[in-house]
């Protein structure tokens, strides 16, 4: 879960975009972006879908 700090800052509209991007990739790798409220797992299919983010698997594939 990423610190409380992050959710207040994310949901207050005082992050800067790649720290939005580095938190949501830690939402996706551990699983929390789908088990939060729905915005987030929409934020986070977005960031996908647009090629910020990855899935973690795809992070793996990437290394290889």
């Amino acid at each position: 879960m990423p610190p409380v700090q992050d959710i207040i800052d994310y949901e207050n509209g005082d992050m800067e975009w790649p720290r939005v991007i580095e938190m949501f990739q830690g939402l996706i790798n551990t699983g929390y972006a789908w088990s939060l409220q729905g915005a987030y797992g929409r934020m986070a299919q977005s960031l996908i879908d647009d090629g910020y983010c990855t899935y973690p698997e795809q992070e793996k594939n990437n290394e290889q």
